[in-house]
């Protein structure tokens, strides 16, 4: 990791002028910080990421969209990204952002996640490992409002902490939510004191990224959906003897996290199937 921040580091200089005053506004913040300079190379690696492109209107607009033989149109799968296939006309998800807040870690150049653990007593994903994040409101400007106002409300993560570096391309989730991993560096980690929302989070905890390249701890399941076969990834982790799994959709989403800094696929075959989506759905409609 070290090596591959160092090479960031060089080119700082390729910034383009449009960004120049934003990157200008995150050193200082992260210089104030007391954090590395590492850090901030990352940081402007990750705002020339540009995702895949991405628009319903245009979906929505195609006619050529094939039928398959199950009754069903293509649609992305559980935990990959959904903007390399075309969504059923009548399929509107609701939308959503997680927040993949990375900071680094008491050795030279770790980066780490931060996590949580979801509420036994809500009814949906109940004690499962999740990203911070949840259902857009309203009055939310765009993808990363909505991350980092749902960091706030579940573990007490002040949004001023946060920079916010790029977007990855949109997942979908089981229950056919579309949601936007949003990726923001903590720039002064010991600022941050968790808070959390007992409705909502029963732990937060943190994890090496790079361990969601490696196939050490790691599992997979085949499933089915609509006679397309893919892998669920789950990842065995232990911190503080407590042990957690990650997996599903928050491993998915950490997999194409990891690969994006750490410019490499992962050690183990992902199996990115497409997804159909039934010509109608109901409210109790999701992927097995």
């Amino acid at each position: 990791m070290v090596s591959i921040l160092r090479t960031l580091s060089t080119s700082l200089t390729l910034i383009p002028r449009s960004s120049l005053s934003l990157s200008l506004s995150i050193s200082k913040k992260f210089m104030d910080g007391g954090r590395s300079q590492r850090l901030l190379a990352l940081a402007q690696h990750l705002r020339l990421y540009k995702s895949p492109p991405f628009s319903e209107e245009e979906e929505e607009e195609e006619d050529g969209d094939e039928e398959t033989s199950s009754g069903g149109k293509v649609i992305s799968q559980v935990g990959f990204p959904e903007s390399a296939t075309p969504i059923a006309e009548r399929f509107r998800p609701k939308k959503a952002a997680v927040l993949i807040c990375l900071f680094e870690g008491d050795d030279a150049g770790d980066l780490r996640v931060i996590l949580t653990k979801r509420s036994s007593k809500l009814s949906t994903h109940s004690g499962e490992v999740a990203l911070p994040g949840g259902k857009a409101d309203e009055g939310d400007k765009d993808d990363a409002d909505t991350a980092k106002r749902e960091a706030n409300e579940e573990i007490g993560l002040d949004p001023e902490l946060v920079n916010v570096v790029t977007v990855l391309e949109p997942f979908l989730s089981k229950h056919l939510l579309r949601v936007v991993p949003v990726i923001g560096l903590l720039h002064d980690k010991n600022a941050f004191k968790p808070v959390l929302n007992p409705a909502e989070v029963e732990a937060v905890f943190d994890a090496p990224l790079e361990m969601f390249l490696k196939d050490e701890n790691r599992s997979q399941e085949e499933r089915e959906w609509m006679g397309e076969k893919y892998l669920i990834h789950s990842f065995d982790y232990e911190i503080e003897h407590k042990k957690f799994i990650i997996w599903g959709l928050t491993a998915g989403i950490l997999i194409r996290a990891a690969s994006v800094v750490y410019q490499q696929p992962p050690a183990f075959i992902e199996q990115n199937p497409k997804f159909k989506v039934p010509q109608v759905l109901s409210k109790d409609t999701v992927m097995r």
